[in-house]
């Protein structure tokens, strides 16, 4: 099974000012955490460097003068439709670089999904990817150009059957708006919920309209979820419907800001319950795209992601085992020595108890909505 793990010095070039939690560099840290442990050649593992932005692709998602005002506004030109798109505020800064960064992450994306579809690999990762708040014509979010949604077009258009199974932790509005009337694309959020954090959307009844309706699914999740409960529900709801909807392709989001400590979210999960969202999707045997997406404790995010390719490599052994490559590796992001996997947090009495009933009314309610459509049961 070949592994495609799409990077270049180019997208290190650019930059969010200084006092935006976006950090671009996260992809740098992810990938040469990789290089130290030799995970990235070898066993069908290959690195290769994003294609040049391909604007008539990213046109079938995006209106061009949406684009074009991006690009004018990156040249010191933001004026008040800029403005109502969304441009200019502190989670969509104007930035030197804005547009041409914008472009070739969603280029690097576009380049995993052209991989994968003409077969020259079975999984693609772009940990430069995953701005999945950007609208047809809004920007919102650290998003500009949403890629994920370019990406899914583009399989689409190929007649692909799309899955995109969304693990940030935040809801993947942009995506979700772009295919809320389809069928061909389906795609399933698991987000912390709109109470408690941005976009304040992704709910239990947003479930697609018109050929759509059942194609959209939500699972919103409350605060300090934790592994054990998080996984379950991707048990109890991501694969049976996967398994029914049967996708020719699966883009997978992988935001770490679900990620115990993030600065900007409060939920409560290690990088094990990544790793396990990500095994058991790969046990469909489909291809995947995967991307990156939040992640605002930079160290954090980049480990997160080097445990991600590692699995979607094959590389990884599990939690109870240590690759023999990392003897000696120290990672800064960590304050023990046990690789690139998290210590088990387990969650206190009070928490569990909070959480549990929670998270098993949502699933519960989202069955009931969606499954009988998909001739399911609940």
């Amino acid at each position: 099974m070949n592994a495609t793990f799409i990077h270049s010095a180019q997208l290190e070039q650019y930059s969010y000012p200084p006092e935006c939690p976006f950090k671009t560099e996260r992809a740098g840290m992810a990938y040469r955490t990789l290089m130290s442990m030799g995970l990235l050649n070898g066993a069908g593992r290959t690195v290769a460097p994003p294609q040049q932005p391909d604007r008539a692709a990213v046109e079938r998602f995006h209106s061009s003068r949406y684009l074009d005002i991006i690009d004018a506004a990156a040249h010191g030109h933001l004026d008040v439709e800029g403005l109502h798109m969304g441009l200019g505020t502190p989670d969509t800064p104007i930035f030197k670089g804005v547009y041409e960064y914008a472009m070739l992450a969603c280029a690097a994306t576009l380049t995993a999904a052209r991989l994968v579809l003409d077969g020259t690999t079975h999984i693609a990762f772009n940990p430069s990817g995953g701005y999945h708040h950007a609208h047809y014509e809004r920007a919102g979010g650290f998003c500009y150009v949403n890629d994920v949604g370019v990406a899914c077009t583009e399989l689409a258009n190929e007649g692909k059957r799309v899955l995109f199974l969304d693990v940030d932790a935040h809801h993947g509005d942009g995506v979700q708006a772009g295919f809320y009337d389809r069928r061909d694309v389906m795609t399933i959020s698991f987000h912390e919920n709109g109470r408690t954090l941005f976009p304040g959307t992704g709910w239990e009844n947003e479930i697609g309209v018109g050929e759509g309706e059942g194609f959209a699914v939500n699972i919103p999740l409350p605060p300090d979820v934790f592994d054990e409960v998080f996984v379950w529900a991707f048990l109890e709801v991501a694969l049976p419907l996967t398994k029914r909807f049967d996708p020719d392709v699966i883009l997978l989001e992988l935001g770490m800001d679900g990620l115990a400590g993030d600065p900007l979210t409060h939920m409560s999960l290690t990088n094990n319950a990544y790793a396990d969202v990500i095994s058991l999707t790969m046990s469909l045997g489909k291809p995947i795209v995967a991307t990156g997406g939040g992640g605002y404790n930079s160290a954090n995010a980049a480990r997160g992601w080097a445990l991600a390719w590692s699995v979607l490599c094959g590389a990884d052994v599990g939690r109870d085992g240590l690759n023999p490559g990392l003897g000696g590796v120290l990672l800064e992001s960590t304050d023990w020595q046990g690789g690139l996997r998290d210590r088990e947090l387990p969650p206190d009495p009070e928490q569990r108890a909070a959480v549990e009933p929670a998270v098993t009314a949502t699933v519960e309610t989202v069955k009931a909505n969606v499954f009988p459509i998909h001739g399911l049961t609940t």
